[in-house]
Order: structure tokens, then sequence, then C-alpha cells
């Protein structure tokens, strides 16, 4: 089915779903870079997140899934893809029991961060400065100085590759760094719940100010980037071995290795996909050279 049918059922089935034509992906993505995709569709709900999945799969479409964008690198060509976007219309936090919250899934981490902190809750402050959703944060395991998304969560309900709302617990994540068992398949997490730790609110805030700071002075927050390119290698951090491959500073186009952190690609201005693809590589060959060790990418490279 093409993709002009597969967009009109879903306008007759759905009225009330948002969908974006031809929309611009640079604009949904943290690099700022990305041509159109043929459609963007903004879920409101999990029913119509359900409804939306169900008429794809019956239509032999695989969604591109999108929360914040902060962890994507898409191609400068058109895209004849149909995106679901989860952002606003799925970032709602309720209360789930004692010491616990439930969020969707397309609430950033800094929000849900600062939402815990005013109802009295710790556990999240190593997510404050983390640029993405907690969709993606779930699905990868996203952390940062000493805390990850595994320490918190207790529960996820999805959509499973068949469009079946299910739930799991537990160990039945399957956590592990930067993985879970939601990575790399066409499962669809709508939200989770967080069990955190009662504490005062303004040392919570006072501890979240300070990690906050932390990045601003060691990251090039400034800039448009996809966070850390690079995953941790066993037994060392990529940015130093990029450091110590003396590539700090070095460009292809507009596509630059952060003079303030090595572990950073970002957009200097104007930089293409191929560009950052092209330095993605350059480093990897490099760092490989002069350490013998071969660097995995952190960042999702979407081709098309």
């Amino acid at each position: 089915m093409n993709l002009e049918t597969v967009i009109a059922r879903l306008r007759d089935a759905l009225p009330e779903l948002s969908i974006l034509e031809n929309e611009p992906m640079a604009k949904h993505c943290s690099f700022r870079i990305g041509g159109p995709v043929r459609a963007m569709v903004q879920p409101a709900s999990i029913e119509e997140t359900a409804a939306v999945c169900r008429l794809l799969k019956e239509a032999g479409v695989e969604p591109l899934i999108l929360g914040n964008g902060t962890n994507l690198l898409v191609t400068d060509e058109p895209l004849e893809r149909i995106a679901v976007q989860f952002g606003e219309k799925m970032a709602y936090v309720k209360d789930a029991g004692p010491n616990s919250i439930t969020a969707g899934c397309g609430i950033t981490l800094a929000r849900l961060a600062q939402e815990a902190q005013s109802r009295g809750l710790a556990g999240l402050e190593f997510a404050h400065g983390i640029p993405g959703s907690l969709g993606g944060a779930v699905s990868m395991d996203a952390g940062a100085y000493g805390g990850e998304m595994k320490d918190v969560v207790v529960s996820t309900r999805f959509l499973d590759e068949d469009g079946n709302l299910q739930e799991i617990e537990g160990a039945a994540h399957e956590f592990a760094y930067r993985h879970s068992r939601f990575s790399d398949t066409g499962c669809v997490i709508l939200e989770s719940t967080l069990q955190l730790t009662p504490d005062d609110p303004e040392e919570i805030w006072q501890r979240m100010m300070t990690l906050r700071e932390k990045r601003r002075a060691s990251q090039p927050l400034d800039m448009p980037s996809a966070g850390s390119t690079f995953k941790r290698p066993v037994g060392g951090y990529a940015a130093a071995l990029i450091d110590q491959a003396g590539l700090k500073g070095f460009a292809i186009g507009g596509a630059q290795v952060s003079e303030k952190h090595g572990g950073f690609v970002i957009n200097k201005g104007g930089a293409t996909f191929d560009d950052v693809l092209k330095l993605i590589d350059h480093i990897r060959k490099e760092v490989y050279r002069t350490s013998g060790i071969e660097l995995e990418t952190e960042v999702k490279i979407i081709r098309g």
C-alpha cells in the first residue's frame, strides 16, 4: 500500500489525529539535520497511538518512532516513511502510589526530574541534563553521572510488534549498558512507572543544579549535536581516546569534533548528513589506528 493511501486511511479513521505532511526532520532532531519525512503523526493518547500502530501494521508500514530526536542523525534526502512522534501530548505525569510516579513516553527527562523534585522525590537528578524523552531513555537505558534509568524504572506499558498492549516489570526490562529489551525492536514504549526516594525538595534541587553546572562546564550544550556520539568502550572513555588521537577540533564540512568535549560531534553550521557520517568514520579509523580500540556509535543513524 502506498503512503498516500495510508495517510488517507489515518485521516479517515482518526480525524482528530495530528498529521504533518512533508515535515522537515531537521526541526525535530537536536543535530538540526534531516530532510522532509512524508508524514509525521503525533498521537495524543495511548488509545490513539494503538490505533495508529494497528493501522500501519495492517498496511505493512514500519513507523519511525520519535521522541525528542536527541539521539538521531537523519539523512538530508526525503524520507518516504511515516514518523510517529511523541511530544507534549504524551508528556503527562501522575502519582502512582507511595514514592512512585507514572509518566508518558513523550515527557523530557529534564521536566520529569523537575516533576519528581517538586514532589520531594529523589533519584532522577542524574537525568535532569539528559536532553532526551522518557521513551527513548528507557529504550536505551540512558544514564549519566553514576545514575541510569534501570535504577528507577519498575514497570513499562508498551505496544508489542503486533500492536498489542503489554506491560512488563523489573528484570523483564533486560536493562544493560545503553540497552533494554526494547532496543532495536518494533515495540513502542507508552509510559513507565518509576520508584523514587523521598527527600527534601531543596536538597534535590541543589544536586540537580550542581550536575547542570558540571555539564555546562564540560559539554558543548550551546551547539547542535546528538550528545555523546560513541558508546563507552570497555576499559576506557571515547572522549579520552579521541583526544589522544589528536582529533579535538577536527572538522569535515560543517561537522566538527567539539573542542570542549571530544566525545561530541557538533554541527558548527550548515553540517550535512554526509559531513557527520564522514567525520564519524574518520574518528573511528583514527582511534583504532592509535589505540587498537573500535568505537561503536551511540547515535542512531536513519538513512531512509
